[in-house]
């Protein structure tokens, strides 16, 4: 676009000074007939920017100008090159976008900033898949961004996570969250606040009704609000488990959301000579089919109270071996 080439434009300008119009030509990949052109249009626009021709000649802006768009510190110049995997911007279409805006920046910073700041994109990768959850499903944002940046109402088609039963819901949007690699859209359902994830949405269409947002309500306030009701979900079944000291560390990485307390210091237990075979742990879950997963240590774990807990897992084990004795 033309308006993000003369912000560009104008930022080098304010970071080097003089330049030639051949060396603008190649840092903003256009021809230097364009450059002259711009240099036309920023000028009409009140931007103090001339053109002086012959060998030492080149484009500049009159002394003592400046916008307030740049002023980078060094670390703010970092900071900006620490981003995440670039599937976040390819979900929302803006994988190229994200590049372009990159480039940019870099070719306007201080040259002092420059090395840094290149030097951070090639050290640093934020990637927030977690590991061993396989490929994400792949999921169209499309109608969902439509509608939060064009204010609309959206009629949702979406598959239940709970029963997998479908459903149509119509929705006013406040936007897009990314959890942890996984989509989500926040919204209001009759006035209500609602979580939907971007993987069951089967269809989402927008309606040419505006969207009826809760007033003073933002996005980041209704996220808090829904994210807190997941978190502090009161867990009703509280656990007791001993788990061999062989697959302790393992253990504690997966189910470390479900300590009831704080972990014990691994290290320092496993430098006493007394310590024993196993550690006791108090876990907690939301339901007794939540703790299905600690049959995975098979008999590496085992559950000690509380007894419908044990007896849930004895039945889920049994029909586990009923299965495999009937093959």
């Amino acid at each position: 676009m033309k308006s993000d080439r003369l912000l560009a434009f104008l930022l080098l300008l304010q970071t080097h000074g003089r330049l030639p119009a051949p060396d603008l030509a190649g840092r903003l990949e256009v021809s230097v007939r364009t450059v002259f052109r711009d240099v036309e249009a920023l000028s009409a626009a009140g931007v103090p920017v001339y053109a002086e021709r012959g060998r030492n000649g080149g484009i500049a802006l009159v002394p003592g100008y400046r916008t307030d768009v740049t002023g980078l510190t060094a670390d703010e110049a970092r900071a900006l090159f620490v981003l995440l995997a670039d599937r976040t911007h390819a979900d929302l279409g803006l994988r190229q976008a994200i590049g372009s805006a990159l480039r940019k920046v870099m070719a306007a910073l201080p040259e002092a900033h420059r090395g840094a700041a290149e030097l951070v994109s090639r050290r640093i990768l934020v990637d927030p898949v977690r590991w061993r959850t396989g490929p994400a499903p792949a999921v169209d944002l499309g109608g969902m961004q439509a509608a939060v940046f064009d204010d609309r109402r959206l009629r949702l088609r979406y598959r239940s996570g709970e029963d997998g039963r479908v459903r149509m819901y119509t929705l006013d949007p406040y936007g897009l969250v990314d959890k942890a690699g996984v989509w989500y859209l926040v919204a209001d359902h009759r006035g209500v606040p609602r979580l939907f994830r971007a993987d069951r949405v089967l269809s989402a269409q927008v309606t040419d009704e505006p969207v009826r947002r809760r007033k003073g309500v933002e996005l980041a306030d209704v996220w808090d609000e829904l994210r807190r009701q997941i978190d502090e979900a009161p867990a009703d079944v509280r656990a007791v488990v001993r788990v061999r000291r062989a697959v302790l560390g393992r253990f504690l990485r997966l189910h470390q959301a479900d300590l009831a307390g704080l972990p014990p210091a691994f290290g320092a237990a496993e430098a006493e000579s007394d310590a024993g075979e196993w550690t006791e742990l108090e876990l907690r879950f939301r339901a007794l089919g939540a703790a299905r997963p600690l049959l995975a240590f098979g008999t590496d774990v085992e559950v000690l109270s509380p007894p419908e807990l044990r007896a849930e897992l004895a039945r889920v084990a049994a029909d586990i071996a009923g299965l495999y004795r009937g093959g």
